[in-house]
């Protein structure tokens, strides 16, 4: 089995969702058992694999004796690894769409408090070339809720300041155009202005990408996830913070706003709205605040 394509969707799962050590390898787990499952049918490679095997495979799980639960996170795994790299077009198609699986839990997202956000967008020391960078970086992230796959893609082109937008390119190289505030284009501008032009005079060869290196290369989306961290521990921040908690507070706050769902949805670049809606899990005290206000016994 070609297993670079696990190693890439392990690698997006703890860069781009933010998952936990732990749930990362119950997760390989899953997939390296599924692996040895094909193995045995003879089967060597993940395009060959139909939805029949991926069935058979819960049913011969249950058989052995494990509890559903298992079965249920097995299946979940393979049905993110599939729609990953049907996603990325690593795999021609997610043959998983044809499998049902058991509802499990909601696991609801990190959220930064305004307060937070604050704190971790002035954690860069602006004085440096690298502090200018970070600081647009993290702007970037919170005015946009990209992810930092979009982040790391980003070229100086698709920066429209006069129009205050940004293209970002999504999974499966789907665009949009995501509007970004006047905080975020002034900390690109600055950045722009002091600091890629000495990244970018270290470089080979040019290169077009908004967020440089000190080698004046793109920055990868695992760096950037490593800089949001080391920013988010000077800040003081407790807890576990990554690129995905300013994508959650972005969708977030903007609820707590008064933002329509669908307009969240299409910032987000959700294909469906039922992935949107797990901020309205989230959003708690908006809904207290709207219970308190309209309901006639409240």
């Amino acid at each position: 089995m070609d297993m670079s394509i696990v190693s890439a969707f392990l690698d997006y799962l703890r860069v781009e969702c933010g998952l936990a050590k732990n749930t990362l390898e119950a997760y390989r787990g899953d997939i390296d058992c599924f692996a040895g499952y094909l193995a045995e049918l003879g089967l060597r490679s993940w395009k060959k694999v139909r939805a029949k095997h991926v069935r058979e495979f819960a049913v011969s799980e249950k058989e052995r004796g494990c509890v559903p639960a298992t079965v249920a996170r097995r299946l979940v795994a393979l049905k993110m690894l599939y729609r990953f790299a049907a996603a990325e077009r690593l795999l021609p198609v997610d043959v998983t769409l044809a499998v049902d699986t058991p509802k499990l839990w909601k696991r609801l997202p990190r959220v930064l408090s305004p307060e937070n956000v604050e704190q971790l967008l002035s954690a860069p020391d602006e004085k440096t070339v690298y502090g200018l960078r970070g600081r647009a970086m993290l702007e970037l992230f919170y005015a946009s809720g990209a992810r930092a796959s979009e982040i790391a893609g980003i070229k100086t082109g698709d920066v429209n300041a006069g129009l205050g937008v940004v293209h970002c390119f999504g999974k499966g190289s789907k665009e949009r155009i995501v509007p970004v505030g006047k905080c975020a284009l002034a900390a690109i501008d600055r950045y722009l202005l002091e600091a890629r032009p000495v990244l970018s005079a270290r470089a080979a060869k040019p290169c077009d990408l908004l967020l440089l290196s000190k080698s004046g290369k793109g920055l990868d989306r695992v760096r950037i996830w490593r800089l949001v961290r080391r920013y988010a521990g000077i800040a003081g921040i407790t807890g576990k913070v990554s690129p995905h908690s300013l994508r959650h507070s972005f969708a977030t706050h903007l609820l707590e706003g008064g933002a329509d769902l669908r307009s969240v949805q299409e910032m987000l670049g959700h294909a469906r709205i039922t992935t949107t809606q797990i901020y309205t899990h989230v959003d708690k005290r908006r809904l207290l605040s709207v219970h308190r206000k309209h309901h006639p016994r409240a």
